[in-house]
């Protein structure tokens, strides 16, 4: 596990990628400016995945930890930019339905102190020079953060299609391959 305070990232040596991250967010947003802001591993102090593994690819460096979710302090949101908390995600799947449930997700934070698990399903794919994994699959469940009650569990295929699928958090952990231990 990797803490960086405002999230903690379960991190997979093996697939150079995260399996999940998790942090508690009341009233997310801000105003920080993310032009300048670029994936790295270099400030992030952990090697991990590079640009070259997401280069050519087809896939988008998708944030786990949204980084507008913690826009309301610059140097928070400058640490979701951390390889160690991106996977790669089809273009439709980032800039679309995911982005859309970031939105959500942040909305209702405005109103609930929430906890937030973001992460992935990896199934053996690979790409890029050291070879990291691609996720099936990645998901978000969200919990009131007193009461640790499941508002959302949802289900996003790594593909195309656009689509989401509320599911039970049991179900979830059935097809993840790994086990949650966030607190």
């Amino acid at each position: 596990m990797i803490n960086m305070g405002s999230y903690k990232s379960y991190f997979s040596y093996d697939l150079k990628q995260p399996l999940y991250v998790t942090y508690t967010l009341y009233q997310g947003g801000g105003g920080c400016d993310r032009d300048d802001q670029g994936f790295s591993f270099k400030k992030c102090g952990v090697k991990t995945a590079g640009d070259e593994d997401y280069s050519g690819f087809g896939f988008d460096k998708g944030h786990l930890a949204n980084a507008e979710d913690f826009a309301y302090d610059c140097d928070l949101e400058e640490k979701t930019f951390c390889y160690f908390n991106c996977v790669p995600q089809t273009v439709k799947l980032n800039r679309g339905i995911w982005k859309t449930w970031e939105e959500k997700v942040r909305v209702l934070s405005q109103s609930k102190k929430i906890f937030v698990i973001a992460g992935a399903i990896y199934k053996g794919k690979t790409q890029g020079p050291h070879s990291v994994g691609v996720p099936e699959s990645c998901y978000k469940v969200v919990m009131n953060a007193k009461s640790k009650k499941v508002i959302y569990c949802v289900l996003f295929p790594n593909n195309n299609s656009k689509t989401a699928e509320e599911i039970k958090l049991s179900e979830l952990k059935k097809k993840l391959g790994y086990t949650l231990v966030a607190k």
